[in-house]
């Protein structure tokens, strides 16, 4: 026999034992699937896998939780139906669209329903699980190690206790992120109680590891309109506890506190907001002679525009878009609504991809910058029935209508980056003859008479934080922004700030700015006496003026 037959022969007899091996760790996997009286995990579903040969053959022995036990060599119907309903349901009851913790054993009862103690024996919050904790726990660690600037601050004026006194009453954002900067108020000396913003945001085992910890949290993933209302109202309305101050994003809040509650308002020493809509609100009060109290525009600082709203939104709508649609953006004609630092991180994003941006906007010098940065500027009615993706982030209502929603064409994707709900009609599509499926999680196919279809996701709130997570990092800068600006205004001397709306000072703009550039491990060049006299600055800032444009 010449040599290569030998080798053919031998590499016959070689797969040959592959193969028989290969199916011994199939009739094991089929026994896991059939199985109705044994406990199944991932660790030994894992293990199964690994039985399979890759180079070196190594048989495996697979241990069972109560007893060995004989099996079909197939799985039935039944059986491939459990386990593909057991893996999705880890999938998404693990690690949701939100990177969330579930628990779907009690996933119909609503947590007002339910009577929850923490281990202090306190009951004095309302979340989807108390038992969640430890998993919020290790969420919270994690998020801690790309947030060394608000520790940091932390660390430096935990022995001084700025916010002794303060009472807080938070509506955020409740994620890991936002859980270190409720941590560091107290911490600081603050006695805090939270609700969210967003009804669709929030983790879970996050709320309830605060819980745990003693901090009064009212909120849960997937909270109606009426439990939106009534969480906030359960933060601010309780007995022996009133706030004194007031953190807002979207201004729900302080509107609630404010027409609730105008005794408790008059006595707020100080409100921060982060979010467009909000500080809208805060200086419509404001002119109206109606705002009694002093607020800070966090959204209108620098470290917030630009690193937040930009680069924050560069990376988290991709990952919003991906994780509910699987769409693949090369070529694709996207629409994004508004050129402020939100659209234009969008639109910096998509771009890279490949996709044919368009820009919709109403004021000429974000138009211009659009059209310098290469975007084609539209009306949304001229290319309506082309468009593939449509990206609101204005901070307005009804950007997109019933009517341009009706001349979509099929599969087209709507979604919204800005904090409030209102930009997309979404109401308008609630109508008998639209039919809405839920087809993933935050995910709604609206289907109209003719079969069209279009992709409306979370519903049309924020996108980011409804559908996936967003980068640690930047939130970092905005949380130890918000918290100097609680500082600041719960420490400030009578009569420095007046019933009005403020920004955030340019000296402390730079100071957060500053804790950051240490994890880049970047060194800031030093001015000379002669060329700060020269410029007229201080050596160690601020180094512009309040109307610098970044």
């Amino acid at each position: 026999m010449s040599e290569p037959a030998v080798e053919a022969k031998v590499e016959v007899k070689q797969a040959s034992k592959e193969v028989k091996e290969s199916e011994n760790a199939a009739e094991k996997y089929s026994a896991m699937t059939v199985s109705k009286n044994s406990e199944m995990n991932m660790g030994e579903l894992a293990s199964v896998f690994s039985a399979v040969p890759t180079h070196k053959p190594v048989k495996k022995q697979i241990q069972f939780v109560e007893e060995k036990q004989e099996f079909s060599r197939f799985p039935t119907k039944t059986g491939r139906r459990s386990l593909s309903r057991s893996i999705s349901q880890s999938s998404t009851d693990s690690y949701s669209s939100a990177a969330s913790y579930t628990d779907s054993s009690d996933d119909e009862t609503s947590p007002r329903d339910k009577t929850q103690i923490n281990s202090k024996g306190s009951s004095d919050f309302c979340v989807k699980n108390i038992k969640q904790n430890e998993f919020g726990r290790r969420e919270i660690e994690i998020a801690e190690q790309d947030m060394s600037a608000l520790i940091s601050l932390r660390k430096r004026a935990q022995s001084e206790k700025p916010l002794a006194g303060a009472k807080i009453v938070g509506c955020t954002h409740i994620t890991a992120q936002t859980a270190v900067l409720i941590e560091t108020l107290v911490a600081l000396g603050a006695q805090c109680r939270w609700t969210a913003c967003n009804i669709y945001s929030t983790q879970n085992e996050v709320a309830a590891a605060l819980s745990e910890t003693g901090v009064a949290v009212f909120a849960w993933k997937g909270e109606s309109e009426d439990d939106f209302w009534w969480c906030i109202d359960r933060c601010v309305n309780t007995e022996g506890w009133q706030p004194n101050m007031i953190l807002d994003d979207g201004g729900d809040l302080t509107h609630w506190v404010y027409k609730k509650y105008p005794n408790v308002f008059k006595k707020i020493r100080g409100i921060v907001e982060e979010s467009v809509t909000g500080v809208h609100r805060l200086y419509q009060l404001s002119k109206a002679g109606k705002l009694c109290v002093p607020a800070m525009n966090v959204n209108d600082s620098v470290t917030k525009q630009k690193f937040d709203n930009l680069y924050c939104c560069r990376e988290s709508i991709l990952d919003g878009l991906k994780r509910t649609t699987d769409v693949m953006f090369g070529g694709k004609q996207v629409v994004v609504c508004g050129y402020g630092e939100v659209g234009k991180g969008c639109c910096a994003a998509l771009k890279a991809l490949g996709a044919v941006v368009s820009v919709t906007e109403i004021d000429p010098i974000c138009a211009l910058q659009a059209c310098m940065d290469g975007f084609r500027v539209v009306k949304l009615n001229e290319v309506i029935r082309q468009v593939d993706v449509i990206i609101t982030c204005t901070g307005n209502k009804n950007v997109v209508t019933r009517d341009q929603l009706d001349r979509m064409k099929n599969g087209s994707i709507v979604c919204n980056m800005g904090h409030s709900n209102t930009e997309i009609d979404v109401a308008s599509l609630r109508t008998p003859e639209l039919t809405w499926e839920r087809v993933r999680s935050q995910v709604d196919h609206v289907i109209w008479p003719d079969g069209k279809r279009v992709i409306l996701l979370a519903e049309g709130r924020l996108l980011n934080l409804s559908c996936s997570t967003v980068p640690t990092f930047v939130l970092s800068i905005t949380a130890t922004t918000q918290a100097l600006a609680l500082i600041e205004l719960y420490n400030a001397p009578e009569g420095r700030y007046k019933q009005d709306v403020y920004l955030l000072p340019k000296k402390m703009d730079e100071y957060v700015a500053s804790l950051h550039l240490t994890t880049f491990d970047a060194h800031l060049t030093e001015l000379s006496d002669e060329q700060a006299k020269y410029l007229g600055l201080n050596k160690n800032g601020p180094f512009k003026p309040n109307y610098y444009r970044y």
